[in-house]
C-alpha cells in the first residue's frame, strides 16, 4: 500500500487557499486537514513549506495525434508534457487517422493509453454526416461527449447537413462539444484573399479570413438548435468579444444547458504577435484583437464562459513553416498552460481560486467526471504542488512536445510546478518525467 503525506501545504480548492495537509492511501486522498498525524512507519512526506497544492488540471481538449498523425505527437509524449505541466487528466479529440467515429476506433483508443499515457485520459467520439447510429450507441458512463466540427479543421470531420445535425441534437446521448465556424464566409473570404496575394497570404490577415463574422454565426446557429432540441452544448476554443452575448454568467454551472470554454492562446496572445509569432500561433478559430482577449477574459471572471482548456493541437516546424495556405493551424500548449496562468495570476488579473475554478473543478462538473478535479476525502489524489516564486525559461532542453517546439519558447515563467501526482502516484518532479505510468481511464457519473 502507498501511503504519502503532503505536509504545510497552501491548500487552493473550493474557492479558498488555506494551510493544511493531505493523506493519501494508494490512489485516494484520505484525509484533508489543518495538521494530520500519521503514525504508521511506511508513509512517504512530502514537505510542502512555501508552495501551493492544487488539484490536477482536467484539459477537455487535446489532439494527440495518435493514431496516424504520430510525427507531431502521441499519447505517451503529449501525457508526459501535461503531467509536466500539471494537467492530470485529459480528453482527447476524435480528428485523428483513422476517425473516432466507429465504436471499434473508440476501443483502440482506450487500449493504446491503458499501455502508454502518464495522465488519466478519455476520448471524445466524433459526429458526421452519416454516423448517427454509431452516435446513438454511445455509452454516457464511459463517454465525455461528442465532438462536432461545424467548420474545418485538421483531419476534415465538418458536419454540414442541416437535418443530420438537427438529428444529431436531438439523439446524442451525452453532451455536445462544437468546433464553431462558418465554413461558407471562411472560404469566401479566403478565395479574397488568395485572389490579393496568392497561396503566400501574410498571416496577419489570418483573423479576417477566419473572421469575428465566421465564429459568430456558427456559434449563434448551434446555440439556437441546443435551444430547440434541449441539447446539452458546450462551446469550444470561444475567439471574439461578440459571441460573449450568447452566453450567460449568473446560473450555476450545474444548472446550464450551454456552457462555454476559453482556450489559453486566446487569452496570452492576439494579433499584435503575428508580426514575431508568424504561423506558430496560427490557430483555428484564430486569435484576434487586443479588445477580443480583454472581452475573453473579462468573460471568463464573470462567469460567462466556465472552462480554460489548450486545444493542444501539434504540427512539426517543418508544417508550420510551410506558406500560409499550406500551414496547419494549431500548436502544442499542455505544458505551458497552467504557468501561463499562474503569471496572469502575478499580473494581478486572476485569482488561484478562480483558476482552479476554471481548469480543475468546472472541467469536473460539466462532464460529471467521477471524484476527480477536488481536493476533497474520497476523491482520486491527482495533485499539483506549484513554486509561486521560482523562475524559468521556456527552452527547446525542457520541451517535452514530441514536435520540440512551443509558441512560448523564450518565455520566462514566474511559477514552476514541482510536483505531479496522478492516482497517487509522484509521476513528475522538478522538470523530470518519472518512469511511472499510473493513469486510469476517467469515468462519468451518469445515470
Amino acid at each position: 500500500m502507498k501511503k504519502i503525506l503532503i505536509k504545510n501545504a497552501k491548500i487552493v480548492n473550493e474557492g479558498k487557499v488555506e494551510e493544511g495537509e493531505v493523506y493519501i492511501e494508494n490512489d485516494t486522498i484520505v484525509e484533508v486537514a489543518p495538521i494530520i498525524s500519521v503514525k504508521s512507519q511506511d508513509v512517504h512526506v512530502v514537505d510542502a513549506e512555501g508552495k501551493y497544492l492544487l488539484p490536477g488540471a482536467i484539459d477537455d481538449q487535446v489532439h494527440f495525434r495518435e493514431p496516424g498523425l504520430t510525427h507531431k505527437e502521441d499519447i505517451e509524449h503529449g501525457s508526459k508534457a501535461a503531467v509536466a505541466g500539471g494537467i492530470t487528466s485529459f480528453i482527447e479529440m476524435p480528428n485523428t487517422q483513422p476517425q473516432t467515429t466507429t465504436h471499434e476506433r473508440f476501443a483502440e483508443k482506450f487500449a493504446i493509453a491503458a499501455k502508454s499515457a502518464y495522465a488519466n485520459y478519455s476520448f471524445m467520439f466524433g459526429g458526421t454526416n452519416d454516423n448517427l447510429e454509431e452516435i446513438k450507441k454511445i455509452d454516457p458512463k464511459t463517454t465525455p461527449a461528442l465532438k462536432l466540427f461545424l467548420g474545418s479543421s485538421t483531419g476534415n470531420m465538418l458536419v454540414d447537413n442541416e437535418e443530420v445535425l438537427k438529428e444529431i441534437f436531438t439523439q446524442s446521448p451525452v453532451l455536445i462539444c462544437v468546433h464553431c465556424e462558418d465554413e461558407t464566409t471562411i472560404k469566401n473570404n479566403l478565395e479574397e484573399y488568395i485572389s490579393k496575394y496568392g497561396e503566400d497570404i501574410p498571416i496577419e490577415n489570418h483573423p479576417k479570413i477566419r473572421s469575428e463574422k465566421a465564429c459568430y454565426l456558427s456559434s449563434s446557429r448551434a446555440i439556437a438548435l441546443a435551444k430547440e432540441t434541449g441539447a446539452r452544448l458546450h462551446v469550444f476554443h470561444l475567439s471574439t468579444a461578440k459571441e460573449m452575448e450568447l452566453f450567460d454568467g449568473k446560473k450555476p454551472l450545474k444548472d446550464k444547458k450551454i456552457t462555454a470554454e476559453v482556450c489559453i492562446h486566446h487569452l496570452w496572445f492576439n494579433d499584435t504577435h503575428y508580426a514575431d509569432k508568424k504561423t506558430l500561433i496560427k490557430w483555428n478559430p484564430a486569435v484576434k484583437t487586443q479588445q477580443d482577449q480583454e472581452a475573453l477574459f473579462k468573460a471568463l471572471l464573470q462567469d460567462k464562459i466556465d472552462v480554460i482548456a489548450t486545444d493542444h493541437a501539434p504540427h512539426t516546424l517543418e508544417e508550420k513553416n510551410n506558406v500560409y495556405t499550406k500551414a496547419p493551424s494549431g500548436g502544442p500548449l499542455v505544458q505551458h498552460a497552467l504557468p501561463a496562468m499562474l503569471q496572469f495570476y502575478h499580473q494581478g488579473k486572476i485569482t488561484l481560486p478562480k483558476i482552479v475554478e476554471k481548469m480543475c473543478h468546472n472541467p469536473a462538473i460539466l462532464f460529471q467526471i467521477e471524484r476527480r478535479g477536488f481536493i476533497r476525502e474520497g476523491y482520486k489524489a491527482d495533485l499539483v504542488l506549484v513554486d509561486l516564486n521560482a523562475p524559468w525559461t521556456v527552452q527547446k532542453e525542457n520541451i517535452l512536445y514530441k514536435c520540440g517546439w512551443s509558441p512560448f519558447e523564450k518565455t520566462t515563467f514566474k511559477s514552476r510546478i514541482t510536483h505531479t501526482f496522478v492516482n497517487g502516484a509522484l509521476v513528475y518532479h522538478n522538470f523530470k518525467v518519472l518512469d511511472v505510468r499510473n493513469a486510469q481511464a476517467l469515468s462519468f457519473q451518469r445515470s
